[in-house]
C-alpha cells in the first residue's frame, strides 16, 4: 500500500496569482506589460492566473480592454497555465456579458464574486451565480469575500451551488479557516486560499491551492509551500510561510494589494509604470520605500536595484 498522501483535486491549478492590469501613465491599458507580467508569473511557478479580478482593477476596465488583455495573456501563456477570467459585478446582466467575453477571448475558467454593495438576499446571490454559470461553458470558482462585498455565501447557498455541475471551487477570503474546512468536507467543493496571510493554514487543512496577490513576487515560494504540503512536510511548508510573512505584510498589510503589487512589479522592472485608475491612487513614497527594503532583504529585487 502506498504511503503517499492523497492530493486534493485541482481544477484551477495549485498556485494562481490574481494578476494586475498594467496601465500606462496616460491611463491606457498596457498590453505588452500585461504579457510580461503573465510570462513572469508562469515562469516563477504559477500554474493558473486570474485575469480581471479585483486585483486587476476589474471595476474600472471596460469590455474591449478586458477582451484584449485576456486574448494576449491566453496567447502568451495559455498553453502553460489555466487562465481564469474574473466575472464580477453587482449587475447580473453585466456579469453575464463579462463572463461571455472571457470565454470568447479564451479563458478556461471563471471567478464569480457575490454581488457587492446592493446586498441581495441569499436567493438573489444564488440566482446571480447560477445565471452567470449557465451563460457559459466554463468551470466556475466562487469568490467569498464578505469584507469587500457586504454579503457572504451562506452554508445553504453553498450547498445548493455545489450541486451545479460546473461550480467546482471556492476562493475563500472570509478569514474563517475552520468553517471552510467543514464546508470543504460537506460540499466537495475545492477550496482555495484567498488571503495570503492564511495560505499555509488553508493548505494544511486540505485546500487545493492559493489565489494570491503576493504571488506577483512570491509565486516560487508558494509553489514550494504546496510541494511541501503535498509531501506531508508541514514543518517545511511552515518555514516557507514564516519566510514570506514580511513580504505579505509589505504588500497586503495596508489593504491596498493591487496598488502595492504594481509598486513591487515596477521596482522589479517588470512593468514600466505603477499607474492605477481612480479611485485607487499610487502608494505613498514611504510605503514604496518600505516595500523596496523588504523585497531587497528577501532577494526579490534584481541585481543593482
Amino acid at each position: 500500500m502506498s504511503s503517499s498522501p492523497r492530493l486534493p483535486s485541482r481544477t484551477f491549478g495549485s498556485v494562481a496569482t490574481a494578476m494586475v492590469t498594467p496601465f500606462r501613465d496616460d491611463d491606457t491599458v498596457d498590453i505588452d506589460a500585461a504579457v510580461a507580467v503573465a510570462v513572469k508569473l508562469v515562469d516563477d511557478g504559477c500554474d493558473a492566473l486570474v485575469v480581471h479580478g479585483t486585483t486587476g482593477e476589474s471595476p474600472t476596465t471596460h469590455q474591449p480592454e478586458k477582451d484584449a488583455v485576456m486574448r494576449a495573456v491566453v496567447d502568451a501563456v495559455g498553453d502553460r497555465a489555466m487562465i481564469i477570467g474574473g466575472a464580477g459585478s453587482n449587475d447580473t446582466a453585466h456579469a453575464v456579458r463579462i463572463a461571455q467575453g472571457a470565454e470568447r477571448s479564451g479563458a478556461r475558467g471563471l471567478l464569480v464574486v457575490s454581488p457587492y454593495y446592493n446586498r441581495p438576499s441569499q436567493e438573489g446571490v444564488y440566482q446571480h451565480v447560477v445565471t452567470v454559470a449557465d451563460a457559459v461553458d466554463l468551470p466556475v470558482m466562487l469568490y467569498d469575500i464578505p469584507g469587500r462585498t457586504g454579503v457572504a455565501f451562506a452554508d445553504e447557498t453553498l450547498d445548493r451551488l455545489a450541486e451545479h455541475p460546473r461550480i467546482l471551487a471556492v476562493k475563500d477570503a472570509t478569514g474563517n479557516v475552520p468553517a471552510g474546512f467543514e464546508r470543504m468536507a460537506r460540499t466537495g467543493l475545492e477550496y482555495y486560499s484567498g488571503d495570503d496571510a492564511l495560505n499555509f493554514d488553508w493548505l494544511a487543512h486540505g485546500a487545493s491551492g492559493v489565489v494570491s496577490v503576493v504571488g506577483h513576487v512570491a509565486a516560487g515560494a508558494y509553489a514550494e509551500m504546496v510541494r511541501e504540503v503535498d509531501a506531508g512536510d508541514l514543518p517545511g511548508a511552515r518555514t516557507v510561510a514564516a519566510r514570506m510573512r514580511p513580504v505579505v505584510g509589505a504588500i497586503m498589510g495596508g489593504g491596498q494589494g493591487a496598488v502595492m503589487a504594481k509598486a513591487a512589479l515596477h521596482l522589479q522592472g517588470v512593468i514600466p509604470s505603477p499607474a492605477v485608475r481612480l479611485p485607487l491612487v499610487q502608494a505613498p513614497e514611504a510605503d514604496v520605500a518600505q516595500l523596496e527594503s523588504v523585497l531587497r532583504e528577501h532577494g526579490l529585487l534584481g541585481a543593482g536595484r
